[in-house]
């Protein structure tokens, strides 16, 4: 099953593409992130990193998310990559795409997955539960918060009307 979170960002597409990357500073710029740390790192945005963020549902409910991802970078083209490899998502793929468009970017993420190996309900808890009420909702967040830094760097460079 694949899910897809977007949003326009208005600010270049290189400029979302490096706040997106810069997940060691995610915890800086976004309350929902418990830490992020590189296990291995092998260069900007690239090895092994684990990640945990809450999942806010009202009040004091939170619930804790974690999972261990091989994350890779494509500057070029912009684009952001993980494999899931540890946590209840293991085996999900995610790619963040950056569109340029006139007046900014257009962020994509894409989650991949067929749901947790549990017999019978696996698939219908990613369906129903996993994907909508956690994947999709941090998804959500981070994009939020991603934009957030990318606009404000935008707006402080002095950049004003993007231009792709």
């Amino acid at each position: 099953m694949t899910i897809v979170d977007e949003r326009f960002i208005a600010a270049p597409a290189e400029s979302c593409f490096r706040v997106a990357a810069d997940v060691e500073r995610w915890p800086e710029i976004l309350p929902h992130y418990r830490y992020v740390r590189f296990l291995r790192k092998r260069g900007f945005g690239t090895g092994t990193v684990t990640m945990s963020a809450t999942r806010d549902f009202g009040g004091p409910l939170r619930w804790p998310a974690w999972w261990t991802s091989e994350m890779r970078v494509e500057a070029d083209k912009p684009a952001v990559h993980y494999r899931h490899i540890a946590g209840i998502t293991r085996g999900m793929t995610v790619t963040w795409s950056f569109a340029p468009r006139s007046n900014g970017t257009h962020v994509v993420i894409t989650h991949r997955w067929s749901g947790p190996r549990w017999p019978l309900i696996g698939g219908f808890a990613w369906k129903h539960v996993i994907a909508p009420y956690f994947v999709s909702a941090i998804a959500r967040r981070t994009l939020a918060g991603v934009a957030a830094a990318a606009e404000q760097a935008n707006a402080e460079s002095g950049a004003g009307a993007v231009h792709s």
